[in-house]
């Protein structure tokens, strides 16, 4: 009798792998969110926070949507790279994590409860869903090069880099939208 691992279809394996590369991404801003910072670190982390944020208010919507995508992408396809992808993105998700624990020790609220609140918003949603995604592209197409088959991998990649960009699009139109609704 085979294993779960071995029996399951090829998208069932990799469905599978990104919902746990989607707790692990969890697993990780959470860390950077628990992560003592001083006072002085915190304030320093939310003023520049406040001035991406106070930069994306003085655009339209258009603008915001194009601004907040680029920079999602751009550090999407990070994550894509092989080998190196999971570990920078794990470095980004917990620096993530840090911003979004400072923020909330300058707003004197628990950490966790601010980063709970962020997915009661479908961005967040969308975003590490791409992220969790790309996590697992750079893994597969990591072992298919072991494996040296790498060439049919790779359009496969393609692919999710399309959807990784489509859902951080639709992400940065949603948190755009916001934005500019709540100011």
């Amino acid at each position: 009798m085979g294993s779960f691992w071995g029996k399951s279809s090829a998208r069932s394996r990799r469905i599978l792998t990104i919902l746990v590369f989607f707790l692990l991404s969890i697993v990780i801003t959470v860390a950077g969110v628990l992560t003592p910072l001083t006072l002085e670190d915190s304030k320093a982390m939310d003023d520049a926070l406040k001035q991406v944020q106070d930069d994306l208010k003085g655009m339209n919507v258009w603008q915001s949507t194009v601004y907040i995508f680029a920079n999602n992408f751009k550090i999407c396809l990070l994550m894509f790279i092989p080998i190196a992808g999971p570990f920078i993105g794990s470095y980004i998700l917990y620096n993530t994590g840090l911003v979004i624990g400072a923020e909330s020790r300058v707003m004197n609220m628990p950490g966790l409860i601010v980063f709970a609140a962020l997915f009661l918003l479908p961005h967040a949603w969308l975003e590490f869903a791409a992220y969790s995604m790309a996590f697992a592209a750079s893994v597969w197409l990591t072992w298919k090069v072991i494996k040296r088959q790498a060439k049919k991998e790779i359009l496969q990649t393609c692919k999710y880099i399309a959807i990784c960009a489509l859902l951080l699009f639709a992400a940065g139109f949603i948190e755009a939208y916001l934005i500019a609704s709540f100011t």
